[in-house]
């Protein structure tokens, strides 16, 4: 009977076809070459049977079948570390469009240029390694002329010399100008200067690129996250390039195709980068914005708070707010829309501690939402304890809602009503207004250090996924409050 190939109404048996076609087992998992071997024979054979797509196939059926060269675009089946040739799975004639022609074709001009920039590579070398050896030999013939004739010789010397270094410059343009995937050579040339080595000793370019202010304290927020990554050996870039692609664009708010550029990548692999990235930041930094105990506040209270309200303050809060797109949607237009900004935004509730610590940032909520009930609804209130003092701006009308968790709000006073406000009101609100500025600035420093938050963020970046809790700006905006935490407060103690 012989084995039937494995390919939905394929047909072909190797009893009977034996002579029209060569018939491929179904790649093994190879346990003893190391652990790499192992990840990347797991994930053929997975991509075998995906590409077979026959939800009745297991394990054991693919003992029995093979799959024939007719169902590989060159007739043979690639070897296991020739990841972009297109023959490393079948792709042809499956019986089914779940692999489209377009994705094909795709991988073979990928593997036509990965092959034609290892052949002029293959080139170049052969050419600068001549062009070495006929410079050598050539100086061998200087030094000997040297010895019996040396006026003449020295000028020889010179001459040949620079002959030498002429056809090494003329063999390097030719092996350059031979095809345009030479570019691509000397764009990774671009991203030598955004190496783990580069910013090695050098913090103001890591204060510049990543808005972290040492280098030691990045190489711990990298090592915090790195081993929740998931890598395999396709990735173009080392951990600490994503880390820094993904830092760089929060920092310069640098757009995905201006990031493809630097790093020598495509920009749909830039945006997969930092969707993953942001992801994993925004789990593992996020014990960075807590929420501190009664007594560690009290005890580092600085001055200008204890003098105006003694060490009863547990937060300042006010609200900011973030430019985007306009939606499609008319109702998703209608809850962006900020009178105040007369655009399109997302808002977030943020709490800074007298410290100037970011203590609490909400999720993102459109741009509509009053100041009010975004702070009942954004679960900040359920922090406060007895007797605490919130400080706010005159929009936060929530003096009933802080109460019923026995804390005080504190906000200026209102001039409705009023012809002037009193001596004490005045007063009171001078030293509202004195300390209550220290939000705004921590604001202010949190958009400039990441200027994402200052741009127009795209739909794309306010849209939740299919099953994610947090929007990819909620996300961000976690990551950027927790990075600024890092930095030194902006808030004097004494």
């Amino acid at each position: 009977m012989g084995y039937i190939c494995a390919v939905k109404n394929c047909g072909h048996n190797t009893a009977r076809d034996k002579g029209k076609y060569r018939f491929f087992r179904f790649p093994a998992i190879i346990v003893n070459q190391g652990e790499e071997i192992r990840e990347l024979s797991e994930r053929r054979r997975r991509q075998w049977f995906a590409n077979i797509y026959r939800k009745e196939f297991d394990d054991k059926k693919a003992e029995n079948s093979r799959v024939c060269s007719s169902h590989f675009i060159s007739g043979e089946r690639a070897e296991l570390l020739d990841t972009t040739n297109p023959d490393w799975a079948p792709t042809v004639n499956l019986g089914h469009d779940k692999i489209k022609q377009s994705v094909s074709q795709l991988a073979v001009s990928r593997n036509a240029r990965a092959q034609k920039r290892n052949e002029n590579k293959r080139k170049y070398d052969e050419m600068a390694s001549s062009s070495t050896s006929r410079k050598s030999g050539e100086m061998e013939v200087v030094q000997e002329k040297e010895y019996v004739e040396p006026e003449t010789s020295s000028k020889l010397s010179v001459s040949n010399f620079t002959e030498a270094s002429c056809s090494l410059d003329e063999s390097i343009n030719l092996a350059d100008n031979s095809n345009d995937d030479n570019d691509n050579h000397n764009k990774c040339c671009q991203t030598e200067n955004l190496t783990e080595d580069s910013f090695r000793d050098n913090d103001d370019k890591t204060k510049f690129y990543t808005g972290i202010p040492k280098f030691s304290l990045l190489m711990h927020v990298l090592n915090l996250i790195a081993p929740h990554i998931k890598r395999n050996t396709q990735n173009a870039l080392s951990q600490f390039q994503e880390f820094l692609l993904v830092l760089i664009r929060l920092k310069l708010n640098s757009p995905l195709q201006d990031l493809a550029y630097r790093f020598n990548i495509s920009v749909p692999t830039a945006h997969r980068i930092f969707d993953r990235w942001i992801h994993v930041m925004s789990v593992r930094l996020k014990f960075l914005i807590q929420w501190p105990e009664h007594e560690e506040l009290q005890a580092t209270m600085p001055v200008v708070f204890q003098r105006n309200f003694g060490k009863k303050v547990a937060v300042i809060i006010d609200c900011f707010e973030i430019f985007t797109e306009r939606p499609s949607s008319l109702i998703a237009r209608a809850m962006t829309w900020s009178n105040y900004n007369h655009h399109n935004t997302v808002k977030f509730l943020i709490g800074v501690t007298p410290q100037g610590v970011i203590s609490f940032i909400s999720k993102a909520w459109g741009g509509r939402v009053s100041d009010k009930y975004l702070t009942e609804n954004s679960g900040l209130l359920r922090k406060l304890l007895p007797g605490d003092i919130v400080l706010a701006d005159r929009g936060f009308d929530i003096a009933d809602s802080v109460g019923f968790y026995q804390a005080r709000l504190h906000i200026p006073a209102f001039t409705r009503g009023k012809k002037q406000l009193s001596a004490e009101e005045v007063e009171e609100t001078r030293k509202i207004a004195n300390v209550r500025i220290h939000v705004e600035r921590v604001i202010g420093l949190v958009r400039r250090k990441y200027t994402i938050l200052q741009g127009i963020l795209p739909i794309q970046l306010v849209t939740a996924r299919q099953g994610d809790d947090l929007a990819p700006i909620d996300k961000i905006a976690i990551v950027c409050c927790a990075l600024t935490n890092l930095s030194e407060s902006i808030v004097p103690f004494d």
